[in-house]
């Protein structure tokens, strides 16, 4: 099913929507990240560790490269969070009642959450033990 809803439904066909300007997609976009957000309570905890990740970055100085693959990680994590939020409101939306298939797959999108905060703790961890070890004399910075 596209955005614009030119397609046909079980109830028949549907009026075309009208494009819409690359103002509204933004809004759109801004309206979805804060639906994605509120009410989302591992949302806030990713966000939470998020800062303390940036706080960090800047008090260990970390280099260019380093701010890339950070932010990169905290972007993985917190769009990985979204689509489980994503997934988790559809599937209250299809039906209330237990359905495997349906636990198969909110399993699953908490599966790619728990896999993108593993890789993004192990990039942070490489990152900051090696700007600990720089400040403490343990080795020189190769980077």
């Amino acid at each position: 099913m596209t955005r614009r809803g030119n397609e046909t439904s079980p109830g028949g066909p549907r009026v075309p929507r009208p494009e819409r300007s690359w103002p509204q997609k933004f809004r759109d976009a801004f309206r979805g990240a804060g639906v994605g957000v509120r009410g989302q309570n591992s949302f806030r905890v990713h966000f939470c560790f998020a800062a303390a990740v940036l706080a960090a970055a800047v008090l260990f100085r970390v280099t260019l490269v380093e701010w890339c693959l950070l932010i990169l990680c905290m972007a993985a994590v917190l769009t990985a969070e979204m689509f489980n939020s994503v997934i988790e409101s559809m599937a209250r939306s299809i039906t209330d009642r237990h359905d495997p298939r349906l636990a198969d797959a909110l399993d699953t999108a908490s599966a790619a959450v728990l896999m993108a905060s593993i890789g993004a703790a192990l990039v942070g961890a490489i990152v900051f033990l090696h700007r600990l070890g720089v400040l403490l004399g343990w080795w020189l910075s190769r980077v």
